[in-house]
């Protein structure tokens, strides 16, 4: 779904997300760490806010987001998307059981929470400066010939990806949303880009609950196992960050 070099920990990392149908592949790329871990549940949805903010970002608890951030190190910013997002698709897609946890362990792999190269998040949820991905020509990642004419990924050449979920052009075409009720569909931005991330999971998986139906999603992702390691590594991680946080 998603292209782009990410460096994390001292390694490095090529992730190219294809757009193919659900269940075919979408990645050729290794990923920065493996572990035992090959299986992460979905962790418990975060308690909503009592007066949700616009879009799906504003619909976790801030007090909540607030410890939970400083408990886990993701940025809070970053954080409260990952959350919305899962309680968007809690009643969105019931049946998926995306959890936030699986979304922040993709976001730290794709660019760090945003922070790749740099950049931050700011208060709209737009990555400043934007993220670019490495072209797609060939060279030790997928080709992918330029689809937007540069308008995207500012690339007329050759696709890259972009954003905090690092997606490229062609996906972000089928996959756009707002996610935060600007009126604007950016995969710039964080909340878009979660909340597309998150509908292509559970479109690709049904049950992100189910340990094989968690595979089949994070497969979809990226076809690498590897990578499956990786995010569910980060993600059982961060799941048992959270609750050690003393909440309500």
């Amino acid at each position: 779904m998603a292209a782009g070099v990410i460096a994390l920990g001292g390694t490095v990392a090529i992730v190219a997300m294809l757009l193919t149908p659900p269940g075919d592949q979408t990645s050729t790329s290794e990923a920065p760490r493996q572990s035992d871990a090959a299986y992460a549940a979905p962790s418990p949805l975060p308690p909503e806010a009592e007066v949700p903010a616009p879009g799906a970002v504003g619909r976790a608890d801030p007090d909540w987001v607030r410890a939970t951030a400083q408990a886990t190190g993701i940025p809070e910013r970053a954080l409260a998307a990952y959350a919305g997002a899962a309680l968007f698709k809690s009643t969105d897609r019931a049946d998926c059981g995306i959890g936030w946890n699986h979304l922040a362990a993709i976001g730290l792999i794709e660019s760090d929470h945003g922070r790749y190269g740099g950049s931050t998040i700011a208060t709209d949820g737009t990555t400043v400066p934007p993220i670019y991905g490495i072209a797609l020509d060939g060279n030790g990642v997928a080709s992918i010939p330029d689809s937007d004419g540069g308008t995207i990924d500012g690339d007329a050449t050759h696709d890259r990806a972009v954003g905090p979920m690092q997606i490229i052009p062609g996906t972000w075409r089928n996959w756009h949303v707002d996610g935060n009720s600007d009126g604007v569909e950016d995969p710039q931005n964080i909340d878009d880009a979660v909340i597309a991330a998150s509908n292509y999971l559970c479109r690709s998986s049904p049950d992100m609950v189910d340990e094989d139906g968690w595979r089949a999603g994070i497969h979809a992702y990226n076809r690498s196992d590897a990578y499956a390691h990786s995010v569910a590594d980060a993600a059982n991680r961060y799941d048992e960050a959270a609750a050690t946080v003393a909440f309500g």
